[in-house]
This record gives structure tokens, C-alpha cells and sequence, in this order.
């Protein structure tokens, strides 16, 4: 009998799980919130990692990996990233996706923050998550995977423990889709933040349900902010590619300052160049005026089209000027516990790239690793969902307790989504400290006593979703003390007494 499996998310790790079990044998329903396309992945400039060449090695892949992590990646599965990764992307390319090539026809790889070697891929120049996540969708409209659009992750379905389906919201009635393995790919939580690179729809729903079907997370306090974002009107990422290519960060008396922080300067890990933005007293702009020399103009519409017809129709020339930058949340490298195969600590519930916390990444990702991640555990997770089918679970062991909810603060504000954004970006974002996070968490069991779900309400349920992945992401911040990768706390003082409980409703 066909084993049936349900994915919900259509980035990269979602289709990559979804068509690799189909290959497998499987019949496959993938559920998506929005449009199928409406992923981080379609939105992702930066490049693919992976080492295609003699002249570098998997060895130093996995080490720049591991670096990168601050001593927290898990080698077994940063092995796995690298030494599979290669395959992984080369099924990118047999699938058809057009990745840039030099005059004679080689792959051209770019360098970018943390690694020790050119061995980044891009397809557009700017725009390889839209041509991975265009050319997998070509895949799925020729495979026999059904597809359901603008459908809402409400739960994961259990029965004895076991995960049997999800229920879903469509068109404001809900639907339950029976399944013999669930698999998560609904991307991060970018909008706990005000300032995020992340698309609207990346409000936590796949982590939320998770803990609502009792799995166990790990590293939600280790939030990577981007550091160059644009700074005026919409947030919109300058990848890091640009600085790749040379592009150097300057202060409001145009001094280049990121040397002070880190001896790479602008190519140091993202944790470190972001908070050197953060420090400085005033605005911060990102200087392309140099590159390309002498048609810089040219040279930056070749090279990164997207960035420069977007930063040309807000009326910023940036070739000639500077163009201001600020840090934005941009990815989350904890998410739900894993196993090498996707397994979470509910059986017969998967969990796959952003959504899942593989171990991978660490303390702090590497530039380019998160859609290597995708492809490679998005294909592990298509097997697995065939491979399991009859045996004993064999997912991770449980995890840390989820967090207690809290006496409440007496003075919190009203819960709005805005009002969660900054209070987390206040307390428990680039910099953390012990008060501040106290704040927060007395903030957060105040709107949680509240309560913000509604039967049929999206915007609502994302909101409750929001607030159920706070409170882990401020919880976990509040157990690690010290600072590590992309976790900085400014002291290590013990806990300060919790606020009297009262409403905010």
C-alpha cells in the first residue's frame, strides 16, 4: 500500500522532501500558507555552498561549518552537509537550475563571509533562491505530488502520540489530511522582529505546532541578523555577496570600521559585523562605489540585477553613493530537535530546513549553508518517510522542558504583533541581558494569559504562534548565560525577582 505524507512549506526543503518522496514511492500532499512560491527561499540572493572543485575540499568546508558554529554545530551533521552537498546541488543543476557560468562555461563560485575559499554558487547573480525555488516548482507541476495553496497549518494531528495529519484552515473551514508521516518545512520566525529580512508568512506556524504536539526545540536563542539591510523604507537584504565582491561598511565620517571588530573586516561572521554596525553612534552605510572600476555602474547591474533594479527604483544610485544599512533578523538556527533524518521526538513527525535545528549550524550560520541545508536534509527526510514505515521510532531524545509561563508584568502594554516585534527586538535581539529578558518574559506570560487565538482568524493564529515561539526564544536566551555565536549577553548577573501578576488584555 502507498505510504501517504503531508508537507507543509514549499521552499526549498519542503519541495526537495516532497519530490524525493514522491521518487521514493510515496503519495505526497504538499500544504502551503500563501502562494506556492511565497517562501524565504524565492526571496534568498545569497548563494549555495558546496565544494565542486579540486582546489578545495569538504574538510575545509566542514571546518569553516564548525567555525562559523562557535564550537555548538554538531560535526556528524555538518559532515553530512558538506560531504552530500555536492550531490545535492548537482541534482539542482540536472533539474535545470541555471546557476552562473564564466566564459568558458565553468561554474563561476564567489566568496563569501567565513569561508576560506570561493565555493559559492549563484544563478542571476543576486537571485539563486528564485531560480532553485522557479526550477523545483517545474518539477512539482510534472510530478504527481497534489498540491494545496493557501491552506493554514492549524495542528499537527495526533493519535496514541503519533502524528496521523494536520489540520488546516482553507478559505475559513477547517480540513483534516490524514497521513502516515508529517513533515515541517514552514520556514522560521523572522517576524518576531521589526526589522527582518523574512517574508510575511514566516510567523513561526510549523515551530508552534510542533510545540503544541508536544516536540522538543533547541537553539531559539540563536537568531542571525543580516547585517545589511537596507535602512530606508521597506527592509530589503544587500546580500552579502557585495561585500564578497569588496563593497566595505563606513561610519557617519566615512571611516571603514569593521577592520576594528574582527581582522576580515566586513567577510568576519554576520554576528560580529552586524553587532559592529549596531555599536556605531550613528548611521551606517555600505560603500559599492569602488567595485567594477571604471563602469561600476555596469558591473553592479551584471552582477547583482535584483539589488540594483531595486535600489534604482528607490531612487538610490549606487554606484555613486553609499546607501545606508542597518542589521535585520534574518535566520534562525535553532528550530525543532532533530535526528540526521529529520526525525523530531514525535513519531512520525519530520522537521526540515529552517523549522528544523538539525545541529548544522550552531551558534551561527554560515553564508550559504541554510538552502545546502534545505536541499540536503530536504532529500534525507524524503527517504526516511519510506525508510520508516513499520520500524520503531528512532527520532532524538527529549529535549529541555518547554518554558513555564510566569507571574505577568503589571505594566505591559496591549498585545499587538508591532508590540511583540519590538519588544523582542528591545530585549532579546542583537544584544541580551538579564533585565531585559526578564522584561520580556513577564511581557510574554501577560499576553499569553491573555491569550490571542480566535477560531478562524489567521492573522490571529499567527500572532498566537508568534507569542508560543517568543516565549522559547526568550526562555532559552535566559539559560545561556554566556555569549556564544550569534547569542550576546551583556552580563552574567542571576536572575532578577519576577513581576506581580496582572492583565494586559
Amino acid at each position: 500500500m502507498s505510504r501517504h505524507v503531508v508537507v507543509v512549506g514549499s521552499g526549498i526543503a519542503g519541495l526537495t522532501a516532497a519530490l524525493r518522496a514522491e521518487r521514493n514511492g510515496a503519495e505526497v500532499t504538499l500544504v502551503t500558507k500563501g502562494d506556492l512560491d511565497e517562501t524565504a527561499t524565492r526571496s534568498a540572493q545569497g548563494g549555495i555552498a558546496g565544494v565542486l572543485t579540486a582546489s578545495d575540499t569538504t574538510a575545509a568546508h566542514l571546518a569553516d561549518t564548525l567555525t562559523a558554529g562557535a564550537g555548538l554545530a554538531d560535526p556528524a551533521a555538518a559532515r553530512i552537509l558538506v560531504e552530500e552537498g555536492p550531490a545535492r546541488i548537482r541534482d539542482l543543476i540536472d533539474a535545470g537550475v541555471p546557476f552562473d557560468r564564466d566564459d568558458d562555461g565553468n561554474l563561476r563560485r564567489g566568496l563569501e563571509g567565513a569561508h576560506s575559499h570561493p565555493r559559492i554558487l549563484h544563478a542571476g547573480g543576486d537571485a539563486t533562491g528564485a531560480a532553485i525555488e522557479r526550477t523545483l516548482l517545474d518539477v512539482l507541476e510534472r510530478s504527481t505530488v497534489t498540491v494545496l495553496e493557501h491552506a493554514f497549518l492549524l495542528d499537527v494531528v495526533l493519535v496514541d502520540g503519533h502524528a496521523v495529519g494536520v489540520e488546516v484552515l482553507v478559505s475559513g473551514a477547517r480540513r483534516t489530511i490524514t497521513a502516515d508521516a508529517v513533515v515541517l518545512a514552514t520556514g522560521g520566525a523572522g517576524r518576531l522582529y521589526p526589522h527582518t529580512t523574512n517574508p510575511a508568512v514566516a510567523t513561526g506556524d510549523g515551530i508552534a505546532a510542533a510545540l503544541r504536539a508536544g516536540a522538543a526545540v533547541a537553539d531559539l536563542e540563536f537568531v542571525q541578523f543580516h547585517p545589511t539591510v537596507l535602512a530606508v523604507g521597506t527592509p530589503f537584504l544587500i546580500s552579502e555577496a557585495v561585500r564578497g565582491e569588496g563593497a566595505v561598511l563606513r561610519d557617519s565620517e566615512g571611516r571603514r570600521f569593521a577592520l576594528d571588530a574582527h581582522p576580515d573586516g566586513e567577510l568576519a561572521p554576520r554576528d560580529i559585523v552586524a553587532r559592529a554596525i549596531a555599536e556605531q553612534d550613528g548611521p551606517v552605510v555600505l560603500d559599492a562605489t569602488g567595485l567594477g572600476a571604471p563602469d561600476t555602474a555596469a558591473f553592479l547591474a551584471a552582477r547583482f540585477p535584483t539589488i540594483d533594479a531595486v535600489l534604482r527604483s528607490r531612487g538610490l544610485d549606487w554606484s555613486r553613493e553609499p546607501v545606508p544599512v542597518t542589521p535585520a533578523a534574518h535566520y534562525m538556527m535553532g528550530g525543532v530537535s532533530t535526528d540526521l533524518a529529520g526525525r523530531t521526538t514525535v513519531p512520525r513527525l519530520y522537521a526540515v530546513g529552517e523549522t528544523a535545528r538539525t545541529g548544522v549550524h550552531g551558534a551561527n550560520r554560515l553564508a550559504s549553508n541554510s538552502l545546502l541545508e534545505g536541499a540536503v536534509f530536504g532529500a534525507r527526510v524524503g527517504d526516511a518517510v519510506i525508510a520508516d514505515a513499520g520500524t520503531a521510532w528512532a527520532g532524538p531524545a527529549a529535549g529541555t522542558p518547554l518554558a513555564a509561563v510566569e507571574p505577568s508584568a503589571p505594566d505591559a502594554p496591549p498585545f499587538t504583533r508591532a508590540a511583540l516585534q519590538q519588544l523582542m527586538w528591545n530585549h532579546a535581539g542583537l544584544v541580551r541581558d538579564e533585565s531585559g529578558l526578564a522584561r520580556a518574559t513577564a511581557v510574554l506570560a501577560a499576553w499569553s494569559h491573555c491569550g490571542t487565538d480566535r477560531p478562524v482568524d489567521v492573522a490571529a493564529r499567527e500572532d498566537a504562534n508568534l507569542l508560543r515561539v517568543a516565549v522559547e526564544v526568550v526562555a532559552a536566551a535566559r539559560r545561556r548565560r554566556g555569549s556564544v555565536g550569534a547569542h550576546v549577553r551583556r552580563d552574567e548577573t542571576p536572575s532578577v525577582p519576577e513581576m506581580q501578576e496582572a492583565t494586559a488584555c
